[in-house]
């Protein structure tokens, strides 16, 4: 499952071929944004509840060390086994080599991004390990041999017959067979046989608490409490940005998290994860692969408070349009376009320009990142470093020009106008403007505002 590594404009070309599919993808992320609307609309507390959260994970960022630090020694004294690994092919090999000691061979997974991130499937099955995806949406892609286009809905680019049709191919369902009710009975008695013959359960964190050494994960299938109750062995996978310092600060984030992710008051499962069973091994990994980088980087910083909710990918309308594949990465979206650059720089650098810039994206956020302003950040640092193409740069220059001379941008202006009038199937040209693929060209104007305007005032 190897990432296309095209960029977001032929990605989202790629998307755009079907119509009707990009009109509905649009459509369902705006109607499951309105979802996040209502509920938040009868919180009335609900700006207050962003600041405090948004504070929460200042304060968190800021003291970051010193609440690791405490959760691992909290964490040890619960009878967890806390590693800790730097990048994501040092989190492979631990988890890689707790199932090789423990003689692992079958190993069930609920949703974490953190692992798609670190391509830990890919690793895993390539040692002869089988794992199984148990969330509905990520178990449709796994057998699509696929990445989640989206955190929260991993297979929103999927409509229900192709759903189907990928159940009939790998799970003999009946053909022609839509009905959703039946494609997730067929996949609950299917994940149901994965779950009593796990040796190993793998699941994501959606909070750390530094004060109690625990942990929250939240589901709405209940598949992570399946298979960490019914597995010997329990892993579970954080970033360090995960932790928050005590347990009362959870009445802020469970109250955030889900309705700004599906308009839910809550998860149907939050499950707290304090210490293992009699006779079970419970491990926690925590991760960097990063983030201390993002973390020193004083525009970037407030990007690790994010707690992966995706409601800027439901209210993005670049991205509700060019699907979540299109950003060649685990976490795709707004938020993925200011995480991603810090991973890899040259890979991830389309990313940022993947935006109009026009703040949905910070309006939503729960914890108040400024999403919109780092992507513009991050467009300025990935122009000094060379990530962007040499047209790219001298198009800006021949902008930034045209525009600190007023005399000159009234004569580009009526230039414009002019081959608009007479030329039009010149811009209307394809391959010359670029913007007109997915636009009908405008009526040109008669005249300049600022023309308009000295005209009319008084």
């Amino acid at each position: 499952m190897e990432h296309n590594k095209r960029n977001h404009s032929a990605l989202s070309a790629i998307f755009n071929e079907d119509e009707k599919r990009v009109d509905w993808h649009d459509e369902t992320l705006w109607f499951v944004r309105s979802k996040r609307d209502r509920a938040v609309h009868n919180v009335p507390e609900w700006e207050q509840l962003r600041e405090y959260g948004s504070e929460i994970k200042n304060h968190t960022l800021s003291n970051l060390d010193q609440y690791l630090i405490e959760f691992e020694k909290k964490a040890r004294s619960n009878g967890i086994h806390i590693h800790w690994a730097e990048d994501a092919k040092e989190h492979n090999e631990i988890i890689s080599e707790i199932i090789r000691n423990n003689q692992v061979k079958h190993v069930v997974k609920s949703k974490s991004m953190l692992t798609e991130e670190c391509d830990l499937n890919s690793y895993l099955t390539s040692q002869g390990i089988e794992v199984i995806d148990t969330d509905l949406g990520e178990y449709i892609v796994q057998l699509r041999k696929e990445h989640p286009s989206h955190i929260v809905l991993p297979a929103i680019h999927l409509k229900r017959e192709d759903v189907s049709n990928t159940f009939h191919s790998h799970l003999h369902t009946e053909k022609g067979n839509n009905n959703p009710q039946y494609l997730a009975e067929a996949a609950r008695q299917h994940m149901r046989r994965k779950f009593i013959f796990s040796e190993l359960a793998i699941t994501g964190v959606n909070f750390a608490v530094a004060e109690t050494g625990g942990f929250v994960v939240c589901t709405n299938e209940g598949n992570a409490d399946m298979g960490a109750h019914a597995a010997g062995i329990h892993i579970a996978c954080m970033g360090i940005e995960k932790i928050i310092p005590k347990a009362e600060h959870l009445g802020v984030f469970l109250r955030l998290l889900t309705r700004s992710a599906t308009g839910q008051p809550i998860t149907v499962y939050s499950s707290h994860f304090h210490k293992p069973r009699n006779g079970q091994q419970m491990h926690v990994v925590i991760v960097d692969n990063g983030r201390t980088r993002q973390l020193g980087r004083p525009d970037f910083r407030n990007s690790l408070k994010c707690i992966r909710c995706g409601a800027c990918f439901n209210t993005c309308p670049v991205y509700r349009r060019s699907g979540g594949h299109s950003y060649h990465s685990a976490v795709a979206g707004p938020i993925g376009a200011i995480l991603n650059p810090n991973i890899n720089m040259q890979e991830n650098a389309d990313l940022p320009f993947a935006s109009t810039l026009c703040g949905s994206c910070s309006n939503v956020c729960p914890v108040k990142i400024d999403i919109h302003d780092q992507l513009w950040k991050w467009r300025q640092a990935l122009t000094k470093k060379g990530h962007v193409s040499s047209g790219k740069r001298l198009g800006m220059k021949m902008m930034s020009f045209v525009v600190s001379y007023p005399s000159i941008y009234r004569v580009a202006g009526r230039t414009g106008r002019w081959i608009m009038r007479y030329f039009p199937s010149l811009l209307a040209n394809k391959t010359i403007n670029s913007w007109y693929k997915q636009r009908e060209m405008p009526v040109p104007p008669r005249q300049s505002f600022r023309t308009w305007y000295f005209k009319n005032k008084k």
